[in-house]
């Protein structure tokens, strides 16, 4: 026996409903930018953490700066109501994607945390938009 086996795997269909969990909360950098690159999102990207300057220093092509702190169900009102919500922060280090996909699922809105942040964006070495505006991802 080893450490990795000492406490047995899950049967797979434990497994299998566990991944699904995480799955239906969690999207990765790779995905993400999959979908923008395609030019027609089905969900909004929003940059959670940080000043405005921070944002306009880099953030993920097509994100919206919206803080945790200011995520509201009047700001929220600006999307209808099953739109689904991708949000990030610095990264792993950071909690702020969690806390505003707290707020968000509390506000009865679809979300996911894209998992890694600007950390992993930047590990996966994709382009970064400069500026107040989202931008948007090229090929």
């Amino acid at each position: 026996m080893s450490y990795v086996t000492d406490i047995p795997a899950a049967s797979p269909e434990i497994a299998r409903d566990h991944f699904l969990r995480r799955l239906s909360v969690e999207t990765d950098c790779s995905d993400v930018a999959a979908t923008l690159r395609t030019g027609e999102p089905d969900f909004v990207l929003l940059h959670v953490v940080g000043s405005p300057q921070a944002y306009e220093r880099r953030h993920v092509p097509g994100a919206l700066h919206l803080p945790h702190r200011e995520i509201s169900a009047e700001r929220m009102a600006e999307w209808p109501a099953q739109t689904p919500f991708v949000v990030y922060c610095a990264g792993p280090h950071c909690n702020g994607a969690d806390q505003a996909a707290f707020k968000l699922a509390s506000l009865n809105r679809p979300v996911k945390i894209m998992i890694g942040g600007i950390t992993g964006w930047q590990d996966e070495d994709l382009p970064f938009a400069l500026g107040k505006e989202p931008g948007i991802l090229r090929q």
